[in-house]
């Protein structure tokens, strides 16, 4: 029998991440939006059932080879799982506040200082049109590269890792922030779980 896809519990009190993110709006964006990314995406495969075996990752990467009819579904739903997924994690409570050791090293290289790779970052964020994300990843040639997406769309959809990422539509702070995105990319910083991080990097390289 499949297995469907499933909401991810989080690891954290929804007041966890307070005064930076509210414990409302961590209700409502992983109870209410986050929820209805795996309904969603649950429904888009009932007409192609083999895929709710498959990890989320491989199809996201192979995301041209969904049937056509429900490509558009499962980009948009698959690509929310997966980045809310990712989201929770990096921001559990309770890890280091700041990179260190061969991740921060890279990141200065790449970047020339920390507050170059958190200027990018910052500038990624607050410059996305409308809804979507700003990341950090590894690239295909193991390099650390910032840019933002559209939507729901993930690095995994370019076979890049996502190292860190930051969800930038309304829903994720609008209760709070109301149109200043720019102070909640600033609050972000401070709930950052850099030990997520610097997992993940070690991981991918």
């Amino acid at each position: 029998m499949s297995t469907l896809f499933e909401l991810p519990s989080l690891k954290f009190d929804f007041n966890a991440l307070e005064p930076a993110i509210d414990a409302k709006t961590m209700e409502i964006h992983h109870d209410k939006h986050h929820a209805a990314y795996v309904n969603n995406l649950n429904k888009a495969f009932e007409s192609a059932a083999e895929y709710y075996d498959q990890p989320l990752e491989k199809i996201l990467s192979e995301i041209n080879k969904v049937p056509e009819a429900i490509r558009t579904a499962v980009r948009n739903n698959g690509g929310g799982h997966a980045n809310h997924t990712f989201f929770w994690d990096v921001l559990t409570p309770g890890g280091k506040k700041a990179p260190s050791g061969t991740l921060l090293a890279e990141l200065e290289k790449t970047f020339v200082s920390l507050d170059g790779f958190m200027e990018k970052f910052a500038s990624a964020a607050t410059t996305r049109f409308g809804s979507g994300w700003a990341w950090l990843v590894l690239d295909n040639e193991k390099k650390l590269q910032v840019y933002s997406t559209a939507n729901q769309d993930s690095p995994l959809m370019d076979n890049h890792k996502p190292l860190l990422g930051l969800d930038v539509w309304e829903h994720a702070y609008y209760l709070n922030y109301q149109n200043r995105r720019p102070d909640y990319i600033k609050a972000f910083w401070s709930v950052v779980n850099w030990s997520a991080v610097e997992q993940e990097y070690s991981k991918s390289r």
